[in-house]
């Protein structure tokens, strides 16, 4: 009990900034090495926010209740012995002018107030999650990355289109199928991707908005089908401690990192997704997140905003339900074929590295 009191205050002081910045160095090492310490600090930022959250919902009750007593010592509204609110109607606008406007301008602030926390509130929480497709900006600078030199690009993207959106993808099958983020997609009819100095057209072909996974199909002559791929799809759940990695495009060349399993489910205890410790940044969207055996555990798609690191993945058996899902909706592609066998099973992380980076693709979508 003790232990825990104090590790609950080493929090507390760590997130407040009230380390020294050698205990802070110390303390974030043992974020790394020990998955439960870890765990505990998200769950105490959680807490706290929960708090927060709380403390305004009774501010708000607060003003409220100020709002009511005015209205009642100005006279606009009456109450009798049941305490029933009582309203006049009165037709003298001249005369009433004022009061109506008071009346007008509390009413439409109190409508504000109670909007506002409706889309606090609301289960999304869309505040709190931030979701990891690329800045626009970015995209839009037609660059890709030979070496250490930047060159420009003829591009595939019609000249008058508009980039819509981005981040990563990666095969699923040797004929072009690629996994992404639905949100990458949003507002776009096309999408073209990109790897290795090569550029690929695109069909999008199927979008679950509600599990935030998409299906793109590589349409173009240019495009060789791999004979195999390096990694499989993983429809088990990982252990907490585990270390996971992924490869993506926060910018214009293909970036690894690393990390570990945190916990089993998403934000809020959400069972569609599980959290990694892990660094992310617009552009990771769509990666994959891989285990040691290099094998899919799942497809990077958002982070908390107020929990440095805390990363969130759709997990491995979503991918194929998507799959299901497409060869149900569209009968030309029942030949899809999603493999759980990893042919980089006990190479070292370097190598693997050099396997799976020819399957992961930058998409940039457009209309």
């Amino acid at each position: 009990m003790m232990d825990e009191i104090i590790l609950i205050q080493t929090i507390e002081r760590y997130l407040e900034g009230k380390m020294t910045p050698q205990e802070k160095v110390f303390f974030e090492e043992q974020r790394k090495n020990f998955p439960e310490i870890d765990q505990k600090v998200v769950e105490h930022i959680m807490f706290l926010h929960q708090i927060e959250d709380y403390a305004t919902h009774q501010r708000l009750k607060h003003n409220l209740h100020n709002i009511h007593n005015q209205l009642l010592n100005q006279g606009i509204i009456t109450e009798g012995e049941n305490l029933t609110p009582k309203t006049k109607v009165i037709h003298l606008w001249n005369k009433y002018r004022k009061v109506t406007a008071i009346a007008a301008v509390v009413g439409g602030a109190i409508a504000l107030m109670i909007s506002g926390l409706v889309a606090f509130f609301a289960p999304a929480n869309k505040q709190a999650i931030q979701e990891l497709g690329q800045e626009v900006e970015k995209l839009k600078q037609g660059q890709r990355y030979q070496g250490n030199k930047i060159n420009e690009v003829v591009s595939k993207i019609p000249k008058d289109a508009e980039v819509r959106g981005g981040g990563t993808g990666f095969l699923i099958d040797t004929k072009g199928y690629i996994i992404t983020n639905a949100h990458i997609l949003k507002g776009a009819s096309s999408a073209n991707v990109y790897n290795a100095g090569k550029e690929f057209k695109t069909k999008i072909l199927f979008v679950d908005a509600e599990r935030d996974l998409a299906v793109l199909k590589i349409d173009d002559k240019d495009y060789t089908p791999m004979k195999s791929l390096p990694y499989g799809v993983s429809k088990q759940g990982s252990n907490l401690g585990e270390e996971v990695f992924t490869l993506g495009y926060p910018k214009n060349e293909i970036v690894y990192n690393m990390g570990y399993l945190s916990a089993k489910t998403g934000y809020s205890g959400d069972t569609l997704t599980c959290q990694i410790q892990m660094s992310a940044n617009p552009g990771n969207s769509g990666g994959p997140l891989l285990n040691n055996k290099g094998e899919v555990i799942g497809v990077i798609s958002t982070r908390e905003r107020q929990a440095e690191g805390v990363t969130f993945a759709i997990t491995g058996k979503y991918i194929y339900k998507l799959v299901s899902d497409l060869k149900k909706a569209n009968q030309e592609h029942q030949n899809i074929k999603v493999s759980n066998h990893s042919s980089i099973k006990g190479m070292d992380r370097v190598n693997q590295i050099k396997e799976i980076e020819d399957c992961v693709f930058l998409i940039k979508a457009y209309n």
